[in-house]
């Protein structure tokens, strides 16, 4: 295990609460605007995270598109990488596996994607193709879509590409290949349109709360955000996730992430009396689907790496107010954490996948 810590932010509207837009220094009216995605993830960069993760659904609240956003903020950008939210129920994994090559190339390597699945009747209504199915089906479809990503991004040898201006050769179509997948949700016959991506294949995630989705993770990901409830919880979750790997007799290594929720203070009784204020101005107190951590950056340094020893590669925090607990996450616990010398003073790859220590994997199609 590395002793550096691997860290994220989950951005999302003003931040998780749903009471954030009313906080003092919340930017809601810009909510819409590039500079407003391009300041926060220039500030998570600033503290030399790991990756920031754009949030998306098919369903309120409002929200633009996350790989639209993720490539508009691309460019702005050189270290950190870029993992937008794609709810793969409802869309098309040929889409889709293009958009993220997109996105790898624009970023010059730096991106990923998050494999949502929905339930929900009204997501499945915009799109009026079918009803869901129950769980077991959703997740099944979910990792037969992220088969069809891997297979259509590797449809390109790395060296198919030509360009011969004297020749007139521009490809050479014996390294295209078909992945001719046919499978119970999708047929798709391949090769993709976009060239290989830099990383080869950009990072897949998935969040996962459960045993079924934790065997998703474990198969399909590259990197898995889970929700435990304190450390003996995530070491029971990472030892369910390699079992579910060690099953599949996968070769490849998963990084599993905890997610926690942060209320982030100087003194720890301004974080109580912030999360009081953003509970009562919401009407109820806000029930997360992560644990919830409010106190100081270094009370939250104590608490991840207690729980690193449990297992886990590292952490996705979700600032419960933006830009305010961001702002704590790489001003105030990245600081501490660097003291005891357990997270990076720089980005140390120039990729995502070599950010978490992962090797470009070779084409399966290749000769």
């Amino acid at each position: 295990m590395s002793a550096h810590l691997h860290l994220g932010v989950a951005l999302d509207g003003t931040g998780r609460h749903p009471a954030a837009w009313r906080e003092p220094d919340a930017r809601p009216a810009e909510q819409f605007t590039a500079r407003y995605w391009t300041d926060l993830v220039r500030e998570a960069e600033a503290g030399t995270l790991d990756f920031v993760t754009f949030e998306d659904a098919l369903g309120p609240p409002e929200r633009l598109d996350a790989v639209l956003v993720a490539a508009r903020v691309a460019p702005a950008t050189h270290g950190i990488g870029l993992i937008p939210t794609v709810t793969v129920t409802h869309t098309e994994p040929f889409h889709v596996s293009k958009a993220i090559a997109t996105l790898d190339y624009v970023s010059e390597g730096r991106a990923g994607v998050r494999v949502r699945v929905s339930a929900r009747p009204e997501e499945a209504r915009h799109v009026g193709r079918r009803t869901p199915g129950d769980a077991g089906e959703l997740l099944a479809e979910a990792a037969d879509y992220v088969e069809v990503l891997r297979r259509l991004w590797d449809s390109w040898e790395d060296d198919a590409e030509i360009r011969d201006a004297a020749t007139g050769r521009f490809v050479d179509r014996d390294k295209l290949h078909y992945i001719d997948f046919s499978g119970r949700w999708f047929s798709v016959r391949g090769p993709s349109i976009t060239p290989r991506p830099p990383q080869g294949q950009p990072l897949v995630t998935a969040l996962a709360h459960r045993a079924d989705p934790y065997r998703l993770v474990g198969t399909s990901a590259d990197l898995g955000f889970v929700t435990p409830r304190d450390a003996a919880h995530a070491r029971a979750i990472v030892g369910e996730i390699c079992a579910a790997r060690d099953d599949a007799r996968r070769e490849e290594g998963v990084h599993v992430l905890a997610d926690l929720l942060v209320y982030l203070d100087d003194d720890a009784g301004a974080a109580a009396a912030r999360r009081a204020r953003l509970d009562a101005r919401a009407g109820t107190p806000y029930e997360s689907d992560a644990a919830a951590f409010t106190g100081t950056p270094a009370q939250l340094a104590d608490l991840l790496l207690e729980w690193r020893d449990a297992g886990l590669s590292g952490f996705r925090l979700r600032p419960a107010a933006l830009p305010h607990d961001l702002r704590q996450i790489t001003r105030g616990l990245v600081p501490e954490l660097r003291r005891r010398g357990a997270f990076r003073t720089r980005y140390e790859a120039a990729t995502l996948r070599g950010l978490f220590g992962l090797p470009r994997p070779a084409n399966r199609y290749a000769a």
